[in-house]
Parts: C-alpha cells; structure tokens; sequence
C-alpha cells in the first residue's frame, strides 16, 4: 500500500496526476477521484481569489496524518491526496483525491472520508477575495455534519 501526501505553492493538472496514479495500476477494481475547483462567486458574492495560508511542515504532516488513517480505516490500495497552498484562482484545482482498491465501495467510502476531514481538519487557513475585500473561511456547520458522520 502507498500513501502519499504532497501539498503544492503552484498549479497543478488533475489530468497529469491521475495519469501518474493510474500507471501500471492492475491489481485494483477501483479508482476513485475528487477535485476540488475554487468558485468564481460565494455566498456573499463575486470571488476573485482564494489564499490558503498554511505553516510549513505542520501542514504536510496534517495532511498525511489524514491520509494515512483513511488508509487504515478502509480496505484500500493506496491513496494520492494533492493540495494547493498559496493564491489560488478560480477554476484552478485546490484538491485532488485518487483512492484506489479492490472494490468501489471502499475507494468510494475513502475518497469521502478523505475531504470531510480535510474540508475540516487539515491545518489551512483560507482566505477568500472579492471586489469588496477579504474574509476568512471557516468549516460551515454542513462540513462539521459531513465529518461527524465518521466519528471514531
């Protein structure tokens, strides 16, 4: 099984990292993706940009903390969990997911499992720009709903 974590400061192509993910791949029934695309509107209006500050080491290791207990909790091949950091503008890519298994209903209960803890537990702080200014983003009460699904 492998398990990888990387978090990127630049763009990245989805496309270019399931071709990485899938290479080779002949044991599994399943592949499972997600990717996370920044919104050009919100709420409270227009987005122009996303930041995603983040603390350089206390990150990386939060996000494999994360995928490495998806890794434990579902019977999965491996998993491949890219995430932006930096300014990020809308359509770009901030998250990429590739779980992969023997059958789909793992790949598929992991890959959710993956983003309800990182939409509430990954160590980001987000900050959303408009043309009214900045605020910072918190985890809604639905993605606390979405994690406590899980409770260990």
């Amino acid at each position: 099984m492998s398990v990888s974590a990387i978090l990127r400061s630049g763009p990245f192509r989805a496309d270019a990292e399931l071709g990485l993910f899938l290479g080779g791949r002949q044991g599994d029934g399943a592949v499972v993706t997600f990717v996370g695309l920044a919104r050009d509107s919100a709420v409270d209006g227009p987005v122009s940009g996303l930041y995603l500050d983040h603390y350089p080491g206390f990150t990386e290791r939060s996000l494999e903390t994360i995928a490495a207990d998806a890794a434990r909790r579902f019977a999965i091949s491996d998993i491949h969990v890219v995430h932006r950091c930096g300014g990020v503008r809308p359509g770009e890519a901030i998250v990429f997911v590739a779980v992969a298994a023997p059958h789909r209903r793992a790949a598929f209960e992991a890959a959710d499992y993956l983003m309800d803890r990182l939409k509430t537990e990954a160590a980001f702080w987000k900050r959303e720009d408009g043309p009214d200014g900045s605020r910072w983003i918190e985890p809604t009460d639905n993605d606390r709903a979405d994690r406590a699904r899980w409770s260990d």
